[in-house]
Parts: C-alpha cells; sequence; structure tokens
C-alpha cells in the first residue's frame, strides 16, 4: 500500500509527463511564448523545471540523474526533456516510499555547509513543480490556447488516484 506521501510523487509524475505531452503537440511560437509574472517561456520554464527536479535528486540521493537537462544548455528536445523527467521521476517516488521525516540531509552550496530536514526538500520539490507547471499554464492561456489540465481532480477522475 502506497503512503500519501508516494501518492503525492505519483501525481507530480502523472503530471509532468501529462504536461510534456502536451506541450510536445505546441508550435514553435507557443513554445516561445512568455506572460507576466511567470518564469520566462514555456521552453525554459520546462528546462527549468526538470534541472531542478534533476538537482532536487541530486541533493536527496548523492548522485545525480544520468539524464539531468539544464539551463545553461541550449533547448535540449522533448525526447531529452522526457528521459530527464522520467529518471528524476522514478528516483523521486522511490525516495518518497523510503523517506523518513526526520531524516537529515548534509552537504554543501556555494562553499558553505548545510543540513536540511529531507521533508523541506521533498516539499520544496512538489512546491517548484506545481508552481512551473502553472507558469506554463498561464502563458498558454495568455496565448489563447486552452491548457492541459494536471490538477489531482483530472488525475482523480483519470484513475491515476
Amino acid at each position: 500500500m502506497a503512503t500519501v506521501l508516494v501518492e503525492l510523487f505519483r501525481h507530480n509524475t502523472w503530471a509532468n509527463e501529462r504536461l510534456l505531452s502536451f506541450c510536445a503537440g505546441l508550435d514553435d511560437s507557443q513554445l516561445d511564448a512568455t506572460g507576466g509574472g511567470t518564469y520566462g517561456s514555456v521552453r525554459d520554464t520546462l528546462v527549468h523545471l526538470f534541472g531542478a527536479q534533476g538537482r532536487y535528486v541530486q541533493v536527496l540521493t548523492g548522485s545525480a540523474p544520468v539524464a539531468v537537462v539544464s539551463e545553461r544548455e541550449p533547448w535540449p528536445g522533448f525526447e531529452r526533456l522526457r528521459e530527464s523527467a522520467s529518471e528524476s521521476n522514478q528516483a523521486l517516488e522511490t525516495v518518497a516510499a523510503r523517506a523518513d521525516s526526520m531524516d537529515i540531509l548534509r552537504g554543501e552550496r556555494g562553499g558553505q555547509p548545510y543540513e536540511l530536514p529531507v521533508a523541506v526538500v521533498m516539499t520544496q520539490v512538489i512546491n517548484h513543480a506545481t508552481e512551473h507547471r502553472a507558469h506554463i499554464n498561464t502563458i498558454l492561456t495568455q496565448a489563447g490556447v486552452e491548457p492541459v489540465s494536471v490538477d489531482s481532480w483530472a488525475w482523480h477522475e483519470q484513475g491515476s488516484a
């Protein structure tokens, strides 16, 4: 039986995959569209979302996904984005299944040591993904495109919950 935390990460995986599939059908002008109060273009936001997700996996597990994407590189294309998303989604679901809210992560960032409860990073993963999926849907709405629903209601209606 899955825990609530695992189900939250399963929803995250479903929402990421659904958004990627939807965005793969957009034309270049839609992918390059931006909107006020958002991260950047749809393309930039997708790369940022999955690049960050790979970095969260590294913080949580000590190793980065093989297919990680980066905002410092040119547009990787949808195939590479899917590989990055799939690998990090699976790793996050595995972490969620094993995570203990009392676990403390230790490391170094920017030359400074840190200690963080695993719950803080896991919460950030969900918040970050939700925020940027909403950014993409906002951009698409402003561009006159009916966005894809990635909320928990749609997930449940599709039989994933």
